[in-house]
């Protein structure tokens, strides 16, 4: 069997490499890794938020020695990292079973992004990334993130640190304010425009498509819910799910199991439906997990079932 085409409309999100939630050791990071290449994957989403850097380094690891010009990678900036003195054996205190060796700091200045974007390419081990997003700059200061931080974005670009510039956010009213600026190539939407929230098609997705903004669709499976088959336990972005979410979806994976598709398959697939979405990032904490998500994203769907899951009433998530 020949190894598949690589395919850059899938690409592997970083933060399981960081140990979001659940911690691997670098044996099961780096088969994740490998089971991803060999099925074709070659967009990689990381960022040094990801486990204290941790993300970068294991990604840098895989990388090294594979020709530049074989994968895309993608980081962000706008938390810095600041090392820290540890005492006793304090774990990570923001969801990654890590060491708290580092502690993160909200830095949109120009000093501080060259500074974070550096330290990530040391990581990395590269000269550049393909793409690099401001980090939830709504949770600091939107507007002042934006003055400062996306021409600092553009001086990286033409300097050639980056061949994209962008912002990466769970925020729609953040990011829909940073399409109609103009002054992006993509935005990564994250939880947001996904089988169970399609409000992104309301404002934010139309002002791409007029700004000629791509798109990057992550956390498709809202943080567990649409990974399977959802039951009370089911988590919606990594919390419990609302008694009218998970209603919403059992008539979703209903409405799949009609149409012999399972409810994963539609999710991995739906972002790519909209024209302005290029691609989208999964998630995986173990080799088994890549190749299902494979095995769905390539399933082929009908298109009459996409009609019949668009959602006239979206679930507000916010």
């Amino acid at each position: 069997m020949s190894a598949p085409e690589p395919d850059l409309r899938l690409g592997l999100g970083g933060a399981g490499l960081g140990n979001h939630q659940v911690a691997l050791d670098d044996e099961t990071a780096y088969a994740v890794l490998a089971e991803a290449w060999r099925h074709g994957v070659r967009l990689f989403d990381t960022a040094p938020h990801y486990g204290l850097g941790l993300s970068e380094h294991r990604l840098g690891d895989f990388l090294a020695g594979r020709p530049r010009g074989d994968f895309e990678v993608s980081t962000k900036v706008g938390r810095r990292l600041v090392a820290i003195d540890r005492v006793g054996h304090e774990l990570d205190d923001e969801g990654f079973v890590v060491p708290a060796h580092a502690r993160r700091v909200w830095d949109f200045s120009e000093t501080g992004i060259r500074q974070t974007l550096e330290e990530s390419l040391e990581r990395l081990g590269l000269d550049h990334v393909d793409a690099v997003y401001l980090h939830d700059p709504e949770r600091w200061n939107l507007a002042l993130a934006l003055e400062e931080g996306l021409p600092a974005l553009h001086r990286l670009k033409e300097e050639g640190l980056a061949r994209r510039v962008g912002v990466g956010s769970m925020d729609l009213a953040a990011l829909t304010t940073v399409a109609r600026t103009g002054l992006v190539d993509e935005l990564m939407v994250a939880g947001r425009y996904t089988l169970i929230d399609q409000r992104a098609e309301e404002q934010l997705l139309p002002a791409c498509a007029v700004a000629g903004i791509e798109v990057v669709a992550a956390a498709v499976f809202n943080g567990g819910l649409l990974a399977g088959s959802p039951h009370e336990e089911s988590t919606f972005d990594y919390g419990v799910v609302p008694s009218d979410v998970l209603a919403r979806t059992r008539q979703l994976e209903a409405t799949c199991a009609r149409a012999g598709v399972p409810l994963p398959a539609a999710a991995l697939q739906f972002p790519l439906q909209h024209p302005v979405v290029t691609r989208v990032v999964f998630g995986a904490v173990d080799a088994d997990q890549v190749g299902e998500n494979m095995r769905l994203f390539h399933l082929e769907i009908p298109d009459r079932l996409w009609r019949q899951l668009r959602v006239n009433d979206e679930v507000d998530a916010r």
